[in-house]
Parts: structure tokens; sequence; C-alpha cells
């Protein structure tokens, strides 16, 4: 969830990311396709539902599946029986405790210091200065 929270011409917007190194190990479009993976039993199906290419959801999931101790993703291969991606008991863990951590961050939007923030901003930014 990102969330916006908007009074007139300015917005406050909150999006969690957990950064490892370099990489987003967890964000809003990644807890999305665990969701996705989650309703759809596929990691095909679950790109499609998104719009995403199956590459873009294949590198998603590999990104998620190195950054955390235990994979978040499983997927077994297809054939006889069909295959299909699940989520691991550590994918739906990690998928929790994020959306229970936007949740907290969303509260902060109806919050006082949203308000100073509102308060001391333009009504509109200035043009640039030049030279």
């Amino acid at each position: 969830m990102t969330g916006a929270a908007s009074t007139g011409g300015t917005s406050l917007k909150i999006k969690a990311q957990v950064m490892l190194a370099d990489e987003i190990a967890m964000g809003p479009g990644k807890a999305a396709l665990l969701e996705a993976i989650a309703s759809e039993g596929s990691i095909s199906a679950a790109g499609r539902a998104l719009g995403m290419s199956y590459r873009r959801t294949w590198l998603l999931v590999d990104t998620m599946n190195r950054c955390w101790r235990l994979p978040l993703v499983e997927t077994a291969a297809g054939g006889r029986h069909g295959g299909g991606a699940r989520l691991t008991d550590t994918g739906a863990l990690v998928l929790a405790h994020y959306r229970s951590i936007e949740a907290r961050l969303a509260k902060t939007r109806d919050g006082p210091d949203w308000a100073a923030l509102h308060d001391l901003l333009r009504e509109r930014p200035e043009p640039p200065r030049k030279g």
C-alpha cells in the first residue's frame, strides 16, 4: 500500500521499502506480487493479473528469494499434474509484517506532524530562480 493524504494542492506520500544493500527486498509492488501469487497459484498468472511481463515477474521473485534468509516463493515444475507457485511460510510471514508496517505508516497521514508540515508549505512552488 502506498498511501497519499491530500489537502488542496499538497499531499503526503508514504511508501515503505525494505532495502538490503542496493536491493529492494520488499516494497508495495513486491507485496502485491506475493498476494497475486498466493491467489493465482502461478507466477505467470500473477504477473498477468498485475500487468507485468513474465520476465519482470520472475526477476522480482528472484530478488525477493535472494534477499531473505529463506525463500518467499516456491515453484513446482509443470507436467502431468501442472506446475505452479506458492508462498512459503516465510513468504506469508514477511507479507503480513510488511502490510502491518504499511497500515501503521498510513495512520501518520492523519496525525499532527502532517498538519504542521502542511501549514508550513506554500500554496504553490515559486518559479525557479534565474541565474
